[in-house]
């Protein structure tokens, strides 16, 4: 009998790995396994996405998404579900799953062997792709569709311009904007121009290049329907200068700090702002996020999305070189295989 609950004890526990002060090393502990609530699936991770914004929950910078620790970092995932809770109707065990769902605001995070997720955080993987490439996706995918789709309302025939467009959340933005039928535009140095052509969009060296001139060379002088900006800082206020008069949009996921608005007052433009972590802070719109990955993984499967990764391959015992690439500015998503 004794036998029997030590097993059983060891097989309601997982291997995690947490950072115990701002800026500390990745530790390997054994933790309880997490309990199922309603609504609520088991997954079984297979791998864990690190995002730019996991490095700095960790360093202690994030203000806006901080995570109390010790904790086990990690927002984006993609694995298969071992368990399902009270209420659950949309998943059962086997099925391959990816989403954001949690390592911020006190959820335990993807460096993880399991994670317990609401249902409304996630989506079935796409097919097309690996536990890898899915894992990828997440955060950049909901960042890309709240600020095109559901604060510009992106469509066809319309001019767009990504800024940063081969980073993270810029080149599934320039997919999404394709995918929508819009004409693409986006901002790199040269060195990265093949990247954003490949996805069909009209690379602008913004290095020699000014707001004026590539407004006048693309738009006609009129402006751009709609502005991403996934940079902040300067490159926001070159966003208000490149809208177009009176119906365009610029968008940002990086808006924070004091900007002058007369750039874009003057053109009757509008702007927005996309915080992606408001459903994982505070609870509300969380079935929306998973309706953002089921339509991404339906263009997926389609052929018109899919992440830019890095080639480089990381496993759990490398995840702090993990962070410093991501950290270093690396070219393509960084994932870790759990």
């Amino acid at each position: 009998m004794r036998r029997r609950l030590r097993e059983i004890a060891v097989a309601m526990r997982q291997i995690a790995w947490i950072v115990e002060t701002p800026g500390g090393e990745f530790r390997e502990v054994g933790l309880p396994r997490p309990e199922l609530g309603t609504n609520q699936v088991l997954v079984r991770i297979a791998a864990s996405g690190v995002n730019p914004l996991d490095t700095k929950i960790r360093a202690g910078k994030a203000a806006h998404a901080k995570q109390p620790l010790p904790a086990v970092l990690g927002l984006d995932m993609a694995g298969m579900v071992e368990e399902v809770g009270p209420g659950v109707t949309a998943f059962q065990t086997g099925d391959e799953v990816y989403g954001m769902v949690g390592g911020v605001g006190g959820h335990q995070g993807t460096l993880a062997e399991f994670v317990v997720a609401d249902t409304g955080l996630l989506s079935h993987k796409p097919q097309s792709l690996s536990m890898r490439e899915a894992a990828a996706m997440p955060l950049s995918v909901i960042t890309a569709w709240e600020g095109l789709v559901d604060r510009a309302g992106v469509h066809e025939g319309q001019l767009v311009l990504v800024h940063a467009g081969a980073g993270g959340v810029g080149h599934i933005a320039v997919q999404l904007a394709r995918a929508f039928g819009a004409k693409v535009f986006a901002t790199v140095s040269p060195d990265k121009a093949k990247i954003v052509e490949a996805f069909g969009a009209t690379a602008i060296h913004y290095r020699s290049t000014s707001v004026e001139e590539y407004v006048a060379a693309h738009t006609g002088g009129k402006g751009f329907d709609i502005v991403y900006d996934t940079v902040g800082g300067a490159t926001l206020d070159a966003s208000f200068a490149a809208v177009k008069r009176y119906t365009g949009h610029a968008v940002s996921c990086l808006g924070w700090g004091s900007y002058a608005l007369a750039p874009l007052s003057f053109r009757g433009a509008t702007y927005s702002g996309v915080f992606t972590l408001l459903p994982l802070l505070t609870g509300e719109g969380r079935a929306h996020h998973g309706e953002i990955l089921a339509n991404a993984a339906a263009l997926a499967e389609a052929g018109k999305l899919k992440p830019l990764l890095n080639p480089r391959r990381f496993s759990t015992a490398e995840i702090a070189s993990a962070h410093a690439l991501v950290e270093s500015g690396s070219l393509g998503k960084v994932v870790v295989e759990i």
